[in-house]
């Protein structure tokens, strides 16, 4: 009997790696969103202290200036970190929209092949079935003849 070969082993494999690259890519921007992430909670954690910092500045009863000025221009540096940490969130997120199609599509393109491969192993293992069991009904068929 003949061992069944798929003849695009070679393409799904190249497939199979591409889909594979894609998946870290993808892991990869899903990543550098968590650290995005990590920062801007890290900032409001900071602006919440400063919050803090501005109200016992306050409650002095001589406020120190020079602290509050200092705490002020703090606040608006941090609001434009987080400016700048949304604006690069939301190419993140176009970036990771984009990987997630290829690897739709790569993971699409393995799937093709593999139910390709599956349909042609079926119809090999039924064509062997089909000639083992015609080579039977011949040794079946030479043994009646054999007895008659």
């Amino acid at each position: 009997m003949a061992k069944f070969r798929f003849r695009l082993a070679t393409l799904q494999r190249l497939r199979e790696s591409h889909r594979d690259e894609m998946r870290s890519k993808l892991a990869e921007a899903y990543a550098a969103e968590r650290t995005l992430e990590e920062q801007v909670l890290a900032i409001h954690a900071e602006e919440e202290d400063l919050r803090v910092i501005h109200k016992r500045c306050l409650e002095t009863s001589s406020p120190d200036v020079n602290r509050l000025l200092d705490v002020q221009r703090y606040s608006a540096s941090l609001k434009g970190r987080l400016s700048t940490l949304k604006s690069q969130n939301q190419v993140l997120a176009t970036e990771i929209e984009k990987r997630r199609q290829a690897l739709v599509e790569a993971d699409q393109q393995v799937r093709v092949l593999e139910k390709l491969h599956d349909r042609q192993l079926a119809t090999h293992r039924d064509q062997e079935r089909t000639a083992e069991a015609k080579s039977l009904d011949e040794i079946a068929s030479l043994r009646r003849e054999d007895e008659i």
